[in-house]
Protein backbone atom coordinates (compact mmCIF):
# COMPACT_ATOMS: atom_id res chain seq x y z
CA UNK A 1 0.00 0.00 0.00
CA UNK A 2 0.96 3.42 -0.87
CA UNK A 3 1.17 6.64 0.42
CA UNK A 4 -2.24 7.85 1.38
CA UNK A 5 -3.34 10.66 -1.07
CA UNK A 6 -5.88 13.66 -0.53
CA UNK A 7 -8.18 14.13 -3.13
CA UNK A 8 -10.60 16.97 -3.33
CA UNK A 9 -14.21 16.65 -5.38
CA UNK A 10 -15.95 19.82 -6.55
CA UNK A 11 -19.55 19.36 -5.63
CA UNK A 12 -21.96 21.45 -6.82
CA UNK A 13 -25.14 18.59 -6.46
CA UNK A 14 -25.22 18.73 -10.29
CA UNK A 15 -25.11 15.27 -12.05
CA UNK A 16 -22.08 16.13 -13.42
CA UNK A 17 -20.50 16.65 -10.28
CA UNK A 18 -22.74 13.58 -8.97
CA UNK A 19 -20.45 12.09 -12.30
CA UNK A 20 -17.21 13.15 -10.85
CA UNK A 21 -17.57 11.81 -7.37
CA UNK A 22 -18.48 8.68 -8.81
CA UNK A 23 -15.76 8.52 -10.94
CA UNK A 24 -13.65 8.88 -8.30
CA UNK A 25 -14.75 6.52 -6.07
CA UNK A 26 -14.29 3.96 -9.01
CA UNK A 27 -11.00 4.84 -10.49
CA UNK A 28 -9.11 6.90 -8.07
CA UNK A 29 -9.82 6.63 -4.95
CA UNK A 30 -7.40 3.95 -2.46
CA UNK A 31 -7.41 2.36 0.88
CA UNK A 32 -6.64 4.97 3.40
CA UNK A 33 -6.77 7.78 1.28
CA UNK A 34 -8.56 11.42 2.81
CA UNK A 35 -11.46 12.68 0.32
CA UNK A 36 -12.29 15.92 0.67
CA UNK A 37 -15.98 17.06 -0.79
CA UNK A 38 -15.68 20.79 -1.79
CA UNK A 39 -18.48 23.27 -2.37
CA UNK A 40 -18.50 26.94 -3.31
CA UNK A 41 -21.33 28.90 -2.36
CA UNK A 42 -22.18 31.75 -4.56
CA UNK A 43 -20.77 35.10 -2.97
CA UNK A 44 -24.35 36.33 -2.59
CA UNK A 45 -25.24 33.68 -0.52
CA UNK A 46 -26.22 34.34 2.77
CA UNK A 47 -26.16 31.55 5.24
CA UNK A 48 -25.16 31.57 9.14
CA UNK A 49 -21.79 30.40 8.76
CA UNK A 50 -21.06 32.92 6.09
CA UNK A 51 -20.25 35.40 8.48
CA UNK A 52 -17.55 33.62 10.25
CA UNK A 53 -16.09 31.83 7.60
CA UNK A 54 -16.39 33.51 4.35
CA UNK A 55 -12.49 34.68 3.89
CA UNK A 56 -11.15 31.21 4.83
CA UNK A 57 -14.23 28.65 4.02
CA UNK A 58 -15.35 26.35 6.75
CA UNK A 59 -13.60 24.32 8.95
CA UNK A 60 -13.39 20.44 8.18
CA UNK A 61 -16.33 18.85 8.68
CA UNK A 62 -16.51 15.29 9.21
CA UNK A 63 -18.96 12.84 7.33
CA UNK A 64 -20.80 11.99 10.27
CA UNK A 65 -21.39 16.49 10.98
CA UNK A 66 -21.96 16.80 7.10
CA UNK A 67 -24.76 14.10 7.22
CA UNK A 68 -26.93 16.11 9.57
CA UNK A 69 -29.43 18.11 7.98
CA UNK A 70 -28.46 20.93 10.60
CA UNK A 71 -25.14 21.37 8.94
CA UNK A 72 -26.78 21.22 5.78
CA UNK A 73 -28.85 24.43 6.53
CA UNK A 74 -26.16 26.16 8.00
CA UNK A 75 -24.23 26.23 5.12
CA UNK A 76 -27.27 26.50 2.67
CA UNK A 77 -26.49 22.55 1.05
CA UNK A 78 -28.34 20.90 -0.35
CA UNK A 79 -28.72 17.29 1.19
CA UNK A 80 -28.44 14.44 -1.28
CA UNK A 81 -28.83 10.59 -0.42
CA UNK A 82 -27.26 9.60 -3.32
CA UNK A 83 -23.77 11.87 -2.83
CA UNK A 84 -24.25 10.45 1.18
CA UNK A 85 -24.41 6.80 -0.09
CA UNK A 86 -21.48 6.82 -2.24
CA UNK A 87 -19.27 8.68 0.40
CA UNK A 88 -20.54 6.23 3.13
CA UNK A 89 -19.68 3.77 1.28
CA UNK A 90 -16.19 4.65 1.02
CA UNK A 91 -15.47 5.33 4.50
CA UNK A 92 -16.71 1.63 5.35
CA UNK A 93 -15.54 -0.21 2.44
CA UNK A 94 -11.99 1.26 1.61
CA UNK A 95 -11.36 2.92 5.07
CA UNK A 96 -11.30 6.71 3.06
CA UNK A 97 -11.59 9.71 5.77
CA UNK A 98 -14.28 12.16 4.57
CA UNK A 99 -14.51 15.84 5.04
CA UNK A 100 -16.71 18.37 3.18
CA UNK A 101 -15.30 22.01 3.11
CA UNK A 102 -17.39 25.41 2.47
CA UNK A 103 -16.46 28.30 0.33
CA UNK A 104 -18.17 31.25 -0.71
CA UNK A 105 -17.20 33.11 -4.23
CA UNK A 106 -16.20 31.94 -7.32
CA UNK A 107 -16.06 28.76 -8.11
CA UNK A 108 -12.74 28.98 -10.32
CA UNK A 109 -10.93 30.88 -8.09
CA UNK A 110 -11.69 29.00 -5.20
CA UNK A 111 -11.25 25.38 -6.08
CA UNK A 112 -7.67 26.77 -6.74
CA UNK A 113 -7.67 28.32 -3.86
CA UNK A 114 -8.47 24.38 -2.09
CA UNK A 115 -5.93 23.08 -3.81
CA UNK A 116 -3.27 25.22 -1.89
CA UNK A 117 -5.46 25.81 1.64
CA UNK A 118 -5.77 21.57 1.37
CA UNK A 119 -2.55 19.94 0.21
CA UNK A 120 -4.66 18.30 -2.74
CA UNK A 121 -2.49 16.04 -4.21
CA UNK A 122 -4.93 15.79 -6.66
CA UNK A 123 -8.79 17.28 -7.58
CA UNK A 124 -11.67 15.72 -9.49
CA UNK A 125 -14.45 18.28 -11.10
CA UNK A 126 -17.34 17.74 -13.34
CA UNK A 127 -18.05 19.45 -17.00
CA UNK A 128 -20.92 20.35 -18.09
CA UNK A 129 -20.24 19.81 -21.52
CA UNK A 130 -20.61 23.45 -22.95
CA UNK A 131 -19.84 24.00 -26.84
CA UNK A 132 -16.99 25.97 -27.22
CA UNK A 133 -18.84 29.13 -27.94
CA UNK A 134 -21.36 28.62 -24.45
CA UNK A 135 -17.36 27.84 -22.67
CA UNK A 136 -15.89 31.31 -24.31
CA UNK A 137 -19.12 33.34 -23.49
CA UNK A 138 -19.83 32.01 -19.70
CA UNK A 139 -16.43 30.67 -18.52
CA UNK A 140 -15.61 26.97 -17.84
CA UNK A 141 -15.12 26.27 -14.07
CA UNK A 142 -13.55 23.29 -15.26
CA UNK A 143 -11.34 24.66 -18.02
CA UNK A 144 -9.84 27.69 -15.54
CA UNK A 145 -8.64 25.57 -12.90
CA UNK A 146 -7.37 22.85 -15.44
CA UNK A 147 -4.84 25.84 -16.42
CA UNK A 148 -4.43 27.32 -13.27
CA UNK A 149 -4.49 24.96 -10.22
CA UNK A 150 -1.18 23.44 -8.93
CA UNK A 151 -1.88 19.81 -8.55
CA UNK A 152 -3.23 17.70 -11.18
CA UNK A 153 -6.72 17.88 -12.17
CA UNK A 154 -9.24 15.41 -13.42
CA UNK A 155 -12.30 16.56 -15.82
CA UNK A 156 -15.24 14.09 -15.55
CA UNK A 157 -16.96 14.93 -18.88
CA UNK A 158 -21.05 15.19 -18.36
CA UNK A 159 -23.62 15.20 -21.41
CA UNK A 160 -23.42 17.80 -23.51
CA UNK A 161 -25.76 20.14 -23.83
CA UNK A 162 -28.89 19.52 -26.26
CA UNK A 163 -28.70 22.92 -28.63
CA UNK A 164 -32.24 24.64 -28.51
Amino acid sequence: MGKAHTIGIGMDYSPNSKSALRWAADNLVDAGDRLILIHVQPPTADHTRKQLFEDTGSPLVPLEEFREINFSRQYGLTSDAEVLDILDTLSRTKGVKVVAKVYWGDPREKLCDAVEDLKLDTLVVGSRGLGALKRVLMGSVSNYVVTNASCPVTVVKGTPVSKP
